[in-house]
């Protein structure tokens, strides 16, 4: 049975840059759709003109139905910004960044990643956010074999419900190594692709059980989409949501980071280093 997908209160840290009003926005505009609290937390100290702007960048959403707060802390941004997700029981964290900045590469480095390796709540990833909405049309899910992945499908159902997006791929990437036949001739070739249309055929089958419990509700108006690829986890969903020109890619979240994920990295890693889109990770 499927537990709640639901988030209940959401957060995002923000910093007076220049693509504040756009983060802010992007916030408002979700926590209204999914309908939850919104949590703004500026790592800093906190002024009437500081307040002014946030509130007038809110008010400028048109979101009347929006709950939110906001809160400053002074401190380490990735403590700050752990310590709040704590505090204040936060389901959903959002993290902004533009590919455009050339400070990207340092910020997710810096810090987007050491607080998706920590946080104890969903995280998601904003490459492009905007002040004007762009729809999420079409999202696309991992079907990893893992006991976390049926919560991780039935967050994206419900997410995908929510921003009305109209498509959903679910992809079962298959390690190469699983086809350990080594191919010199035409009959190996042949027994090579009878062993990945088996492999196909027990993913299909799997995810089929796992839309057997997806409200029926969170499934109306969505194409739903089965897709097996083979390659390296985490690269290859990557580079496929980047060719579908998905606008929201699902990954299960990891299940515990050590110091030898720097040398063997998790799926994740991957997928952090150069994001296709935007990236919510389930926890």
């Amino acid at each position: 049975m499927l537990t709640d997908p639901s988030f209940k209160n959401i957060a995002i840290g923000i910093a007076f840059s220049p693509t504040l009003e756009a983060n802010v926005s992007e916030a408002a505009r979700l926590s209204c759709m999914l309908g939850a609290k919104l949590l703004l937390i500026h790592v800093g100290k906190g002024s009437p003109e500081k307040i002014q702007i946030i509130d007038q960048f809110i008010g400028n959403c048109n979101q009347s139905q929006l709950s939110y707060e906001l809160v400053f802390k002074e401190g380490e941004p990735v403590d700050v910004i752990l310590e709040a997700v704590q505090e204040y029981h936060i389901d959903l964290l959002l993290l902004g960044a533009l590919k455009k900045e050339k400070f990207v590469k340092f910020y997710l480095g810096s810090i987007a990643r050491k607080i998706t390796r920590k946080a104890t709540c969903s995280v998601l990833l904003i490459t492009n956010p905007s002040v004007v909405r762009k729809p999420c049309k079409h999202v696309v899910v991992n079907s990893l074999k893992d006991t976390h992945t049926e919560r991780t499908i039935g967050t994206a159902f419900y997410v995908a419900h929510s921003l009305g997006s109209n498509q959903l791929t679910i992809v079962e990437e298959i390690e190469d190594q699983k086809i350990s036949i080594k191919i010199d001739d035409d009959q190996s070739l042949r027994k090579a692709n009878l062993l990945k249309e088996k492999l196909k055929r027990q993913e299909e089958s799997r995810v089929r059980g796992i839309l057997s419990h997806i409200p029926e509700e969170q499934k109306e108006g969505i194409f739903i989409e089965t897709q097996a690829i083979f390659g390296k986890r985490g690269y290859s969903i990557g580079h496929y949501a980047q060719i579908v020109r998905a606008d929201l890619l699902v990954m299960n979240g990891p299940k515990k980071y050590t110091f030898l994920s720097r040398f063997f990295p998790h799926d994740l890693e991957y997928i952090l280093k150069e994001l296709p889109t935007d990236v919510l990770i389930v926890r």
